[in-house]
């Protein structure tokens, strides 16, 4: 069964036309569930179900694995996968995104090939982005112009292309002309996230949780 995580994210934006004397918590989205999130408010951690309120009085309205509904003193405020709200205006130090190891051990995350939306598994062991021919053609990837050529599989010889993505994204670490291999059949069952990414930014494990960091 596949399984999906939402990344933790380190993005950060400003909060404009607050009112006067009205004091905005800190709050960073570390986890996006349907009909729940984890969030840390002013520091906090909090697991908030669709209609929790945390004791910093942040309410969670409704959460997918795309975003988070929150009201806030009043306002409703949404976070996506790359937002962090404060008082004030500060900028990351670096993108990074945190990702926590799945019950069989591997590391699932949502991300973008192309600005189209695709679910992930990370795979060291492979050397390039893999994907299958249908995932390709739903993405929009036109892997025909690519490079043809062939890979061994458990199910024998495979015809594959070699083709360049315009652009893959992980939470706000976005990478340029990755290279992947578009497998003809419908091997691998999930897009695997290979070293054409991989090698291209900093990656760490701390506690069963998968971090990576823009090197740039």
């Amino acid at each position: 069964m596949k399984q999906k995580f939402a990344v933790i994210l380190l993005g950060v934006i400003g909060l404009t036309g607050s009112l006067p004397g009205w004091s905005m918590p800190e709050i960073q989205v570390n986890g996006l569930f349907g009909g729940s999130a984890v969030l840390v408010i002013n520091g906090k951690q909090h697991l908030l179900k669709q209609g929790q309120t945390s004791p910093e009085g942040v309410t969670l309205l409704e959460s997918n694995s795309q975003q988070a509904v929150l009201l806030v003193d009043g306002k409703r405020l949404s976070l996506g996968l790359s937002d962090r709200i404060s008082a004030s205006f500060h900028a990351a130090e670096k993108a990074e995104v945190r990702i926590p190891r799945a019950e069989n051990g591997h590391y699932y995350v949502s991300g973008y090939i192309n600005g189209r939306p695709v679910d992930f598994m990370v795979d060291t062991g492979a050397s390039a982005v893999a994907m299958n021919m249908h995932d390709a053609q739903r993405l929009g990837v036109n892997f025909r112009r690519g490079i043809k050529g062939n890979a061994s599989t458990a199910g024998g010889i495979v015809n594959t292309y070699h083709v360049d993505l315009d652009k893959l994204t992980i939470g706000n670490i976005t990478v340029h002309q990755v290279r992947s291999t578009v497998v003809i059949g419908n091997f691998p069952a999930q897009v695997l996230l290979g070293n054409s990414f991989l090698s291209q930014i900093e990656m760490s494990e701390e506690a069963g949780v998968l971090v990576m960091r823009k090197k740039y």
